[in-house]
């Protein structure tokens, strides 16, 4: 399954604009960790301006897929539910097909919460405003400017030969095997991110660092960036019980299933299992 943010061929633009929503158009109405949506033949369909069109006068724009533009209903209260639209769970939406919807839900989700949490400045109090320029807060009484929120973060596979590190977080509802994650601290290399978080982690050491692939994850505002290295040393593992619940090594062909489809950690997962990226 390819990750959440893989939509070809269809084309995401990101870009500010003022653009006013045209009927086709979609609305995304939010009601706390809920979206309006409905489920059609098993597809997702989101509401456009034409099921609601009170959002005509208090939509903000925020992307484009191909040549239809996505808004946020920024109304006092959230529409109420009309058929076949009702409110769903953002959680559920993440496997649901078409998946460029999918994405347009998660991409719309992180910045209707970015909105939602930079209403007032975070060092005078005041009432931000919308930028006219960009997408930004603007603070009109000391002038301080907020953007979208992104964390980078690091996705580590750490191998040795044929066998990779699997780790299982210690609570939590996520109960399948993952690989060692982390974000970077203030001032700090990505690749030191990398030997600190395994460091930290599961005590081992670990050597030739190569690059993989990114992805931007909106659910938790974080930029993803995923590394092969290999074990350097001793392979007794130490573990951090506060984060984690298990670290185990793994034959590449006797690895269970890990991550969530959409997720860069199943693809690094299964890229490990099939002996691909030079492994």
């Amino acid at each position: 399954m390819p990750m959440i943010q893989d939509i070809a061929p269809h084309r995401f633009d990101n870009a500010f604009t003022h653009d006013a929503p045209r009927a086709q158009d979609v609305i995304f109405a939010f009601r706390g960790n809920e979206v309006l949506a409905a489920l059609i033949d098993g597809q997702l369909v989101l509401p456009t301006l034409a099921v609601l069109p009170e959002a005509k006068a208090c939509a903000q724009y925020l992307f484009r897929i191909d040549d239809r533009a996505y808004f946020r209903y920024e109304g006092e209260k959230a529409p109420e539910a009309r058929a076949p639209y009702d409110y769903v769970a953002l959680g559920a939406i993440r496997s649901m097909q078409p998946q460029h919807e999918a994405f347009a839900c998660a991409a719309a989700e992180t910045l209707n919460r970015w909105y939602g949490n930079n209403r007032f400045c975070g060092r005078c109090g005041a009432e931000n405003r919308k930028s006219d320029v960009e997408r930004a807060m603007v603070c009109p009484k000391c002038g301080k400017i907020t953007y979208p929120l992104i964390c980078p973060s690091v996705i580590v596979s750490v191998t040795d030969g044929d066998r990779l590190l699997l780790t299982k977080y210690a609570g939590g509802s996520f109960r399948r095997y993952a690989l060692i994650a982390g974000y970077a601290e203030f001032g700090e290399p990505i690749e030191d991110t990398v030997r600190r978080e395994v460091m930290e982690e599961v005590g081992l050491k670990v050597k030739n660092l190569r690059f993989y692939k990114s992805q931007p994850w909106p659910y938790t505002d974080t930029l993803l960036m995923g590394f092969f290295c290999e074990l350097d040393g001793d392979d007794t593992v130490h573990l951090q019980e506060a984060e984690l619940g298990e670290a185990t090594w793994f034959h590449r062909d006797d690895m269970p299933e890990g991550g969530s489809g959409a997720s860069l950690t199943s693809e690094m997962i299964e890229v490990f299992r099939r002996g691909e990226f030079g492994l």
